[in-house]
């Protein structure tokens, strides 16, 4: 294999990966929209799971336009409530641990990319002492498009002088999924048990039910 496909950076999703906040994310959405009006469903929510917030704002205000919308205001309220949430209750998602460990151990560069604000993404690894764990915090936020456009992974690759080919991303979201794997990089999915039969997903390179089942023989096939 060409030395530009070898795997030199990890890079990892934060929501719903490694911290366990997409429930809360999803139930705050649906609590702020359904002040301007707007019933979401659970289904309804599968189009904007994984957006940048002021995507999914105006994903649902194009939807169903309210009265003198204030946008910024919206986020605002929504990155309130979130960092409340991270600072205080969230917990880590099954193997989050484990799975910076793993390539800790064998001295790989790894990263943060996000959708969420760089607020939230220091919120996240000062809590639970990640801050030393990652050579680089991304948020998509300093983009124009957040995913599934693959901007924030290419900036990541870039700013870690790594070729996207020789980058290997994880992801919850198919939204994720799509961007990374149109950066050209290599992809696990680890969907949500909701969404985990979504054949969107199939576009990974490997989809797994936890952290966990990732070792290092799914390790030297992906950088076989």
């Amino acid at each position: 294999m060409s030395e530009n496909h070898l795997i030199k950076l990890v890079i990892f999703d934060m929501d719903g990966l490694l911290i366990d906040s997409e429930p809360y994310w999803q139930e705050t959405e649906r609590k702020i929209f359904a002040e301007y009006g707007l019933e979401i469903t659970d289904d309804m929510q599968h189009d904007t799971f994984g957006l940048r917030t002021d995507e999914q704002i105006r994903y649902w205000y194009n939807y169903k336009p309210w009265k003198n919308p204030d946008f910024r205001e919206v986020e605002e309220k929504y990155n309130t409530i979130i960092r409340s949430y991270f600072e205080d209750e969230a917990g880590l998602m099954e193997g989050a641990e484990y799975i910076i460990e793993f390539f800790e151990n064998k001295g790989m560069s790894l990263a943060l990319a996000s959708s969420s604000s760089m607020e939230l993404i220091r919120t996240f690894v000062d809590r639970f002492g990640f801050r030393n764990k990652f050579d680089l915090l991304y948020s998509a936020e300093h983009e124009k498009y957040g995913k599934p456009h693959p901007a924030v992974y290419l900036s990541t690759a870039q700013k870690m002088n790594v070729f996207p080919s020789s980058c290997l991303a994880f992801e919850d979201s198919l939204h994720g999924v799509v961007a990374a794997r149109a950066a050209k990089m290599k992809v696990i999915a680890v969907p949500d048990n909701r969404h985990f039969n979504i054949p969107g997903y199939g576009v990974a390179d490997m989809k797994l039910s936890s952290l966990k089942e990732f070792d290092e023989n799914k390790f030297k096939e992906l950088n076989r």
